[in-house]
């Protein structure tokens, strides 16, 4: 019979500490059921007493599907952990995240082991799924910040070594399986983060097939590679013909672009700065590193560490831009073009790494710009003996197109739109009239926005804005998801991605943000706020009431009522003879009275969150909601709006 991975962490962890003198450890108090502060603990005690408690918890099972088993997704609360920086954390006081273990074989940055401790915490807001972002092991060569990026994956097969706890002296495969096997315990599904679109530029895949790969010529100026650039008409006819979905002979980028790549090479050797090739003719080349391709003049930090798999060989098509990468001209994305190897390849991963580890699902990093043909495959591979293995795609539209493909839920465009009330409101207008497929991330956040909390007036006002964006995603037939830090009020960005400004790039140097060097969350003093974790818990319970409702996506069903001041947000849930109503006031900073109207001419009903009163006169409810404030409260049967 197989030992039960959790119990050879702890025999590990039992066998480390008769070897090892205890070291001074901070944790956070938050991890250990307290408020914010610090607690100095014994490093094997601690992680000895976490793990004994999720063996000794009763074993649960995961949350509900739907009738016939495919999208538990539906039902899902989602917490999105980057382990490395989420599960980090000073424990030496010494101001600073090493990048070296400590005395007694423990890391202050996030391991799986500090993940697995972290798991009743995460547990206790109700969440029932944990989404890991890349776990895989990471390249050496242009690495951002002093860790790397988690995207410039070497080998798909391999886990970052700096996810393991040396103390524990296992393989950093056994710490993963214990994460997955702890968190199934406690009756919480585990999502994993895929790149299929990208690789370090010194992955282990070029040696063997340097044609799976872009090349750029050593005799052109390498300083000033970059992004393609357009001219304005050239923009707005890309534009054009990409909404119009009209494919055929998009724009390409110039021929003094274009004739910086070169062809496969014929023989490569390693270096130290990456694989250096040569071609047929004699001409010297490197690996083209990648870049935001989407807009075409997308203004991201360059992708230095990372580049573009090369999904299709034409010759014609033979560099790196929009029409090559993401927004495939018809010419290119045939058949015969295809890098049939490469796909089969790709399609191989999430198999092995669901038999490996007993992972329940798989989000597509920029699944957008995978062909839809290799994107069916990789579903259709997934699954074959698991029928209900779900699958969350970086896509915008949660529309039946995407149900169809296969997928479990979607991005969504929520985190876009959250700067401004109107385009809240406009969006849901949007998805009223469209219908919601799939759920879509209920988040203001992720780890490549600007986080909820970020550039506002006060501290205060983000922790209001953060309470407010998830009341309202709860509401809605979308997954409530909470990105690692929302939680404690983080303000400060993972990363550099979508919607930031000048200003932002100026304050936050990209090498330094978490996504690519040692950093920590709060843990300790949560910015000087008090966390939201209770609230997040009473969402959930009052959400997990409506449950049937608020999953219900047809056309219709996401109705706004008037309310009287244009700061307040309105959305009537109606299903199954149900009705919700959720009202928020998205001025964080100022009260804002407001009056609603009803066809019942007096009514007293109760207010979910605060188990307050709420009393209709005169068909009107009128109120002073204070900044950010939100109620939720159900109709009855013969009430209307």
């Amino acid at each position: 019979m197989t030992t039960p991975t959790l119990d050879i962490i702890l025999e590990s962890l039992r066998t480390a500490k008769s070897r090892h003198s205890a070291q001074p450890y901070a944790v956070p108090n938050l991890w250990r059921e307290g408020a914010t502060g610090i607690s100095m603990v014994d490093p094997f005690d601690y992680f000895i007493e976490s793990v004994s408690a999720i063996i000794a918890s009763p074993a649960l099972e995961p949350g509900r599907a739907d009738s016939n088993g495919q999208n538990w997704s539906a039902s899902a609360t989602v917490y999105n952990l980057f382990v490395r920086y989420n599960a980090a954390f000073d424990h030496n006081r010494d101001g600073q995240i090493g990048t070296e273990p400590l005395p007694g074989g423990f890391r202050e940055t996030g391991t799986l082991l500090k993940a697995i401790a972290m798991l009743p915490y995460i547990k206790r807001m109700g969440v029932d799924t944990l989404h890991l972002l890349p776990l895989t092991s990471i390249g050496r060569v242009n690495r951002k910040g002093t860790l790397g990026s988690p995207y410039a994956i070497i080998n798909h097969y391999k886990l970052d070594e700096m996810l393991s706890e040396p103390a524990l002296e296992l393989p950093v495969e056994t710490q993963l399986k214990a994460l997955v096997e702890a968190a199934h315990h406690l009756g919480m599904r585990v999502v994993f983060e895929f790149v299929f679109r990208t690789a370090s530029i010194d992955s282990d895949w070029i040696s063997q097939h340097p044609e799976w790969f872009y090349w750029l010529r050593k005799d052109h100026d390498l300083q000033s590679y970059g992004p393609p650039a357009f001219d304005h008409d050239t923009l707005a006819r890309i534009y054009e013909q990409v909404d119009k979905h009209e494919f055929h002979e998009l724009p390409e980028p110039d021929e003094a672009y274009r004739s910086r790549f070169a062809p496969t090479p014929e023989k490569i050797t390693p270096g130290d700065a990456g694989y250096n090739g040569v071609t047929a003719d004699g001409g010297e080349c490197i690996i083209a590193s990648a870049f935001a391709d989407w807009p075409p003049d997308d203004r991201q930090p360059p992708w230095s560490d990372v580049t573009y798999l090369k999904l299709h060989d034409a010759p014609r098509f033979n560099y790196i831009a929009y029409n090559t990468i993401r927004m495939y001209d018809e010419a290119l994305e045939r058949p015969e073009f295809r890098t049939i190897e490469l796909w089969r390849k790709i399609t191989g991963i999430i198999p092995w790494c669901r038999e490996e580890f007993g992972i329940d699902g798989a989000m597509i990093d920029m699944g957008h710009a995978l062909p839809p043909e290799l994107k069916a495959a990789i579903v259709a591979e997934a699954r074959k003996s698991k029928a209900d293995f779900a699958f969350w795609d970086e896509n915008f539209d949660p529309s039946p197109k995407l149900k169809e493909e296969g997928f479990s839920a979607v991005l969504g465009s929520l985190p876009f739109v959250i700067h401004d009330v109107q385009y809240i409101k406009g969006l849901l207008n949007f998805l009223n009239r469209n219908g919601v497929a799939i759920p879509f991330f209920a988040t203001g956040e992720n780890h490549n926005t600007p986080r909820v909390c970020h550039n506002l007036a006060g501290r205060e006002a983000g922790r209001r804005r953060a309470l407010f964006l998830f009341t309202l995603g709860a509401m809605l037939p979308a997954m409530p998801f909470i990105h690692s830090g929302m939680e404690i009020c983080e303000w400060r960005p993972v990363n550099l991605g979508l919607n930031f400004t000048d200003d932002d790039r100026q304050r936050f140097p990209a090498e330094s943000l978490p996504l690519f060097s040692a950093a920590a969350c709060d843990w300790e003093q949560a910015n000087g706020l008090e966390p939201i974790c209770d609230d997040i818990r009473r969402i959930i319970d009052i959400r997990s009431h409506y449950l049937d409702l608020v999953q219900c996506g047809e056309i219709g069903s996401i109705v706004q009522p008037y309310i009287s001041d244009p700061a307040l947000l309105t959305v009537m849930r109606k299903s199954g003879g149900r009705t919700l109503l959720f009202a928020g006031n998205s001025n964080f900073e100022n009260a804002v009275a407001a009056t609603m109207e009803f066809e019942e001419e007096s009514m007293e009903l109760e207010e979910l969150i605060s188990g307050q009163k709420l009393t209709i006169s005169g068909h009107k409810l009128t109120r002073d909601f204070a900044p950010g404030e939100c109620i939720l409260f159900e109709l009855p049967y013969t009430a209307q709006e």
